[in-house]
């Protein structure tokens, strides 16, 4: 994990690790060499039992593994962890915690979900979605909304140098805090929720953004950490926007360069910025371009 001025998680470019080079033909013949993500299968333990084997990018186990026993309601806001071991040569991960626990039978009821690689989101996490009420009075300014876009989207990224990467990143008015990427968005986003739990931080007030599709797993996992907005670069599924709805989540899509869609929860939305002073998509990319 490397940080800087404004990150305090962001990818890490310099972890050769997590990037292997190809050869290919481009579109003219030519042999050409390419870096691409590696996916790594992490087997993650609660404490003696087996989880699940997940196929991830390979960096920050330890968010990666809280992150996911929280989004499936096997770890508890109130649990201690005592100790989360990672073993590198294993590919393993055992998070301990000083609550006993057994999910044996929980293992055998579960959903799967539209998410990349193999999401899955258990039955009963659905009982406790309708009973966490999200805050009413935290706000987001669409300055804020384009500001966080031009801020991860011009921002030097694994996704940049090698593709295949989805991106989630927590914010706090216009500025983002940890950023992580992973071969999958379900991935990402329970980094992202392990960071949360580990460094007790309040999501009350916090934004989160994400670069993949706003599905029924994104706006449960959001919900589940408390976060009252969620927005994305990408589009909505049905059922996406009927949760958000059920939640009272505000959701924002398709926020390219000027554009955005707002699906639910305008009443948290200020509208603050001059839009014909925001720059086009094809700018933004361009700034890309000239990072990269």
């Amino acid at each position: 994990m490397k940080n800087d001025e404004e990150f305090l998680i962001s990818p890490d470019l310099e972890n050769d690790n997590l990037t292997k080079e190809i050869e290919g033909v481009n579109e003219a013949g030519e042999s050409v060499k390419l870096p691409v993500v590696k996916e790594i299968p992490l087997t993650i333990y609660l404490n003696k039992q087996e989880i699940v084997t997940a196929m991830t990018l390979g960096d920050m186990p330890d968010l990666l593994a809280v992150g996911y026993l929280l989004n499936q309601n096997m770890l508890k806001k109130n649990d201690v962890i005592s100790e989360v071991t990672y073993d590198e040569d294993l590919q393993v991960v055992i998070v301990r915690t000083k609550r006993k626990t057994n999910y044996e039978e929980k293992m055998e009821k579960k959903i799967r979900t539209s998410g990349c690689a193999v999401g899955t989101v258990y039955g009963d996490i659905m009982d406790d979605f309708s009973s966490i009420n999200l805050d009413k009075n935290t706000k987001i300014k669409t300055s804020w909304i384009y500001s966080i876009s031009k801020k991860v989207n011009t921002r030097p990224s694994l996704y940049l140098k090698a593709g295949a990467l989805h991106g989630c990143v927590l914010c706090k008015n216009d500025t983002p805090l940890v950023y992580v990427e992973d071969v999958g968005r379900h991935n990402a986003v329970d980094k992202i929720a392990g960071w949360i739990f580990l460094n007790n931080e309040n999501t009350s007030d916090k934004i989160f953004y994400t670069t993949g599709r706003l599905t029924s797993e994104m706006v449960i996992k959001t919900v589940q950490m408390g976060i009252p907005i969620l927005i994305s670069r990408s589009g909505f599924t049905e059922s996406g926007v009927t949760l958000a709805k059920q939640a009272g989540l505000t959701l924002i899509g398709r926020a390219k360069g000027k554009r955005m869609i707002i699906a639910n929860g305008i009443e948290r939305v200020v509208f603050d910025s001059d839009i014909t002073s925001v720059k086009n998509e094809d700018v933004i990319s361009a700034q890309r371009s000239i990072i990269t």
